[in-house]
């Protein structure tokens, strides 16, 4: 064992009441599985780790750990916190370089060899569809990934920059995946070639995890100006202007505007802002991807909000507000309401809008998959759409858009859908 991580885990308490697996998305066996790299047994506590996720090596290295696992971690109270994330990855790490370690992980924990006849489809190759698959594949169900790319991965692959996640180390997750059987059916996409009613007639169930991809508007004046741009979509399809020499303002303040930030700076832009409405302390992304872009050059405006966009047919200026924040009935954190008459403009090249993505309305209607109230597939207590055949879970039913949340919404519906079929036989 490296001495760096056998001072890590010698520093973790073992709590009997770990509030660090109540921080977890995921419910991570986080004592127990540290207890395990402290005797030095990394296939231990790597067993321990599959019987909840089977992404350690993706989720030891961007999870928001300091917002999660390790902001409960009872040490953090009045010192650090033990580096959860670190000691994961290095478990993750290790497995990746173990031939058959996650096939022969779930096999110990009594997953059939054969699959049991019931076919589930799975639509949409990210964290969610990976993790689906993988617990209905370990409970011996034959599971055929239907993925609209070349390849899988999802945001892992097209929406976190390489800098933060290396593609190196997806692809050898997804093929440490795929080495239980998992059938993967590529450039097949829904409401292009591929529908529900097609795979109704193949399948015992479908679980829908295609996310929530369509970048948000703000709905204001110039956002259909040359040089507005969507973050999610920015960063998917890498479709990248020249930067050099240019001012460039992120609108957002969660980890996609961070990431957003941080790729073009390191493209050459000359500046780049975050525009956030909020104050720091608010901010959703991860501290430390603030800190990070920071000390990389990019610059941040707090409690400032963005009203128009101006230039005659590409961006040329945006006008700014500044905002104070202050509580109103009824909701859990103090609202941004803008301070009259503080209006300010800004020469600006670009615009990228990092405010979130939302669902293919119309393409999930066609396909008859109800929408709901907030605007995301509706879904039921067990995680099924208005088709009862259907299941739905990660970012395209409005699940907290984190890489851990997307996972642990695909265990679930994979156990719902188990569910299901057990009652159907």
């Amino acid at each position: 064992m490296k001495e760096e991580i056998k001072e890590k885990v010698e520093y973790c308490l073992n709590c009997q009441n770990p509030q660090c697996r109540i921080g977890c998305p995921l419910g991570n066996h986080i004592p127990d599985f540290i207890a395990q790299v402290k005797q030095g047994d990394y296939q231990k506590a790597y067993e321990i780790l599959c019987e909840t996720t089977v992404l350690p090596a993706i989720c030891g290295r961007i999870c928001p750990h300091q917002k999660q696992c390790q902001g409960k971690c009872i040490r953090g109270i009045k010192g650090d916190p033990v580096s959860i994330g670190e000691i994961e990855k290095t478990i993750g790490d290790w497995a990746l370089e173990q031939e058959g370690s996650l096939l022969n992980c779930y096999l110990k924990q009594g997953m059939p060899e054969e699959a049991n006849g019931k076919r589930i489809a799975i639509i949409g190759g990210g964290p969610s569809g990976l993790t689906a698959s993988s617990f209905l594949r370990k409970a011996g169900y034959q599971v055929t990934i239907y993925e609209k790319q070349k390849d899988l991965g999802g945001i892992l692959r097209r929406g976190i920059p390489e800098f933060r996640l290396s593609k190196d180390i997806v692809d050898k997750v997804i093929a440490q995946i795929l080495t239980l059987g998992i059938q993967v059916e590529y450039e097949r996409e829904l409401g292009r070639n591929l529908s529900i009613a097609e795979l109704e007639e193949k399948y015992d169930a479908i679980f829908l995890s295609v996310g929530a991809n369509i970048p948000r508007k703000m709905m204001i004046e110039g956002e259909e100006l040359e040089g507005v741009f969507g973050g999610n979509s920015l960063l998917e399809v890498e479709n990248h202007p020249d930067y050099h020499g240019k001012k460039v303002a992120i609108i957002g303040g969660g980890n996609v505007a961070m990431d957003c930030a941080r790729t073009i700076k390191r493209l050459g832009a000359e500046q780049v802002v975050v525009i956030y409405r909020r104050s720091e302390a608010e901010m959703p992304a991860e501290a430390k991807e603030i800190e990070d872009s920071k000390q990389e050059g990019v610059e941040f405006l707090f409690l400032t909000n963005i009203t128009k966009i101006l230039g005659s047919d590409k961006v040329e200026q945006i006008e700014c507000i500044k905002t104070e924040l202050v509580e109103k009935e009824g909701e859990k954190r103090k609202v941004p309401v803008d301070i009259e008459n503080s209006n300010y403009c800004m020469p600006m090249d670009f615009v990228v809008m990092a405010v979130g993505g939302k669902v293919d309305k119309a393409m999930l209607e066609e396909q008859d998959i109800a929408i709901g109230t907030r605007k995301y597939v509706s879904v039921d207590e067990n995680g099924r759409t208005s088709n009862p055949k259907v299941f739905a879970g990660g970012d395209v039913v409005g699940q907290t858009a984190t890489v851990a949340w997307a996972a642990r919404s695909g265990r679930d519906v994979a156990r719902k859908i188990i569910e299901y079929l057990e009652k159907e036989e």
